[in-house]
C-alpha cells in the first residue's frame, strides 16, 4: 500500500527541482519533476517516498491532514 502525505511548500528550488514541505510540523525535502503545474510557496503537494507526485488544493490537503491526525489519536 502506498500512502501520499500532503505538505505545504515553504521553500522551492526550481533549478534543482526540489521543494521543502511542512507536513504536520515535520519538514521534508521532496523532488518535484513529476509535478507538471507551477509550484509556489504556500501551495500543497502530495508527497510519497521523497517525491512530490502532484499539486493538490487546500481543501483536499486540510481534509487529508485532519484524517491523519484522527488516525494517529486513535492508534
Amino acid at each position: 500500500m502506498c500512502l501520499g502525505i500532503p505538505g505545504k511548500v515553504i521553500e522551492i528550488n526550481t533549478k534543482e527541482q526540489w521543494a521543502i514541505i511542512d507536513c504536520m510540523g515535520v519538514k521534508n525535502k521532496v523532488y518535484t519533476p513529476l509535478v507538471t503545474e507551477q509550484i509556489a510557496p504556500g501551495d500543497f503537494l502530495m508527497a510519497h517516498a521523497g517525491y512530490a507526485i502532484g499539486k493538490i488544493d487546500v481543501e483536499e490537503a486540510e481534509e487529508t491532514l485532519k484524517l491523519l491526525e484522527e488516525i494517529s489519536r486513535n492508534a
